[in-house]
């Protein structure tokens, strides 16, 4: 048997090799934790006052200011040990101990000090970045570190320019969000009324007057020459605080009527005055506004109702602040609203009955259907625009997935409609 001759500086060697491995499992959980840590979540944890979450929210800020000297760190740290190890090896064991411990060294640091670190990162990241976060701050504040990290940085970034213009990829967008408060919802940290409540707010800013306004054809209004008894009772038989006063036409508001102002009247005696003595001002929006926008310039205004003028000057409709703050929390019922039996959730497979002035928006989301959209924003437009005139009752339309049938029909309004899968039907 061969004679091992192991000296104080072999010692040394190993003392040496065994701090580098360590030190590359470190940076090695360090880089896995921290690159998959965002900001919000950073700041989450910051303000539940987790320790070493200040450190964590600044690297989080700034991910590339971390990940290149880290990635460096846990090379230097891997190649040193490994020429270490080669090195100690061919001294005590020749060409055969150099190839034997090379495998050796391979095999333990892919598995002790790169999966086990990683993968450990992945399951516990908010520990391991907690964790890691200060020791690697410091790290990055060491001067050669720092100047490093600097030169790093600009070769990076010199070399991605080269490549093409840079993108805000990491810049969170509205689709993640959403798709955040989904996941947070399947993980039962947020409620189904949260998620859609989430949903809601995001969606609102990108929403036009025109797809939650009162269509012109549902306007109740009154006539410049009524009453203002007869406009009282208007506005008691129909449920309405406010109605709009036309003069020749619908085309023609001249004001609008508060149903507590017409009770003032009425009670003063003047009940048989011309309704011109209790109106004010009409305020006209344009069907195309963002009704985020809208909602802003009504608070500061302090009117609850805007008529809808189309690219023609023409009425389109009416928005009130309570249609605007439905398309936030959903449908407001009132004492005035008439009292609907609630119906059961329908299912798709067997066909639902929609009114034809449902959103297309909404019954997508309600249903979880795909129906097409376009310049239409109702069901009964998606109809006439697959007829391409008035259809009549029992009409059928298909579109890629489904079958919408005319059921009833007021006019020329198309009232109900049943939506059918198209596979179901072949």
């Amino acid at each position: 048997m061969m004679a091992i001759d192991w000296s104080t500086s072999d010692t040394y060697l190993s003392v040496a090799v065994i701090v580098l491995l360590f030190l590359s499992g470190f940076f090695a959980l360090a880089e896995t934790s921290l690159v998959r840590m965002n900001k919000s979540r950073a700041r989450s944890l910051r303000d539940e006052g987790r320790r070493g979450s200040k450190a964590l929210v600044e690297l989080a800020e700034a991910p590339e200011k971390f990940l290149n000297p880290l990635l460096l760190l846990v090379l230097i740290c891997q190649l040193v040990s490994a020429t270490m190890v080669g090195v100690l090896a061919g001294r005590l064991f020749g060409a055969s101990g150099v190839f034997v411990a090379t495998v050796g060294e391979v095999v333990v640091i892919f598995v002790i000090f790169e999966a086990i670190p990683k993968n450990y990162a992945v399951q516990h990241g908010d520990s391991a970045a907690l964790t890691t976060a200060p020791i690697v701050g410091s790290i990055l504040k060491f001067w050669p570190i720092k100047w490093l990290s600097t030169v790093l940085l600009a070769i990076a970034h010199a070399a991605i320019g080269l490549l093409g213009e840079s993108t805000d990829s990491h810049r969170m967008t509205e689709s993640e969000v959403l798709a955040m408060a989904d996941v947070a919802h399947e993980d039962e940290a947020i409620a189904s009324e949260e998620r859609n409540f989430i949903h809601s707010v995001i969606e609102f800013g990108d929403t036009i007057v025109r797809e939650i306004m009162v269509p012109r054809t549902d306007i109740v209004e009154l006539s410049a020459t009524a009453t203002v008894r007869e406009a009282l009772d208007l506005a008691i038989s129909t449920g309405r605080t406010r109605i709009p006063v036309t003069g020749e036409d619908i085309d023609d508001v001249v004001g609008i009527v508060n149903l507590r102002h017409l009770a003032g009247l009425v009670a003063e005696g003047r009940g048989e005055e011309l309704i011109s003595v209790g109106m004010g001002e009409p305020r006209f929006v344009p069907e195309t506004k963002k009704v985020a926008l809208l909602l802003t310039e009504i608070r500061q205004a302090k009117t609850h109702m805007c008529i809808v003028i189309d690219e023609h000057g023409g009425t389109a409709g009416l928005v009130t602040l309570e249609d605007i703050l439905e398309e936030l929390v959903g449908e407001i019922t009132d004492e005035s609203d008439p009292v609907e039996v609630e119906e059961e959730i329908q299912s798709i497979e067997a066909g639902i009955e929609v009114s034809g002035r449902e959103n297309i928006g909404d019954i997508n989301d309600e249903y979880s259907l795909s129906l097409p959209t376009g310049a239409w924003d109702t069901v009964g437009g998606l109809v006439l625009d697959l007829a391409g005139d008035v259809p009549e009752v029992g009409d059928s339309f298909d579109t890629e997935h489904y079958r919408l049938t005319v059921i009833r029909i007021d006019g020329v309004r198309i009232e109900e409609v049943l939506i059918e899968p198209v596979q179901e039907q072949e």
